[in-house]
């Protein structure tokens, strides 16, 4: 009897890249969406507990609701304006940054 070769897991997110993403242009937008949405809810997360403010707190601060804060800090969510960031950086004595990074390593010129 033939033995199956076992995979060995290293990274469930990495195995499902490849498994379902891998190819198909529209989930691999999607996944990158949702990246993205993670990564946004993250920092104004770290930022807020950084602050050692509550989410009243920092919606006091930024002149909004509790509620905003929460969907702010929900990686589902994807409605994240620049104006409310620069408001919430604000209020933790920060600035937002953006960064425009070559996604194949080199940057293309339109001439």
């Amino acid at each position: 009897m033939a033995s199956k070769k076992k995979r060995k897991i290293v990274d469930g997110a990495e195995i499902l890249e490849k498994d379902f993403v891998k190819g198909n242009l529209k989930r691999a937008q999607k996944l990158e969406e949702a990246r993205e949405d993670l990564y946004v809810a993250g920092k104004i997360y770290k930022l807020r507990k950084e602050a050692g403010l509550t989410q009243k707190e920092l919606a006091d601060l930024v002149g909004t609701q509790q509620s905003d804060i929460s969907r702010l800090e929900d990686a589902d969510y994807n409605g994240h304006t620049w104006k409310m960031l620069q408001r919430i950086a604000a209020a933790v004595h920060c600035c937002v940054k953006v960064e425009f990074v070559p996604t194949n390593g080199q940057y293309a010129y339109v001439g």
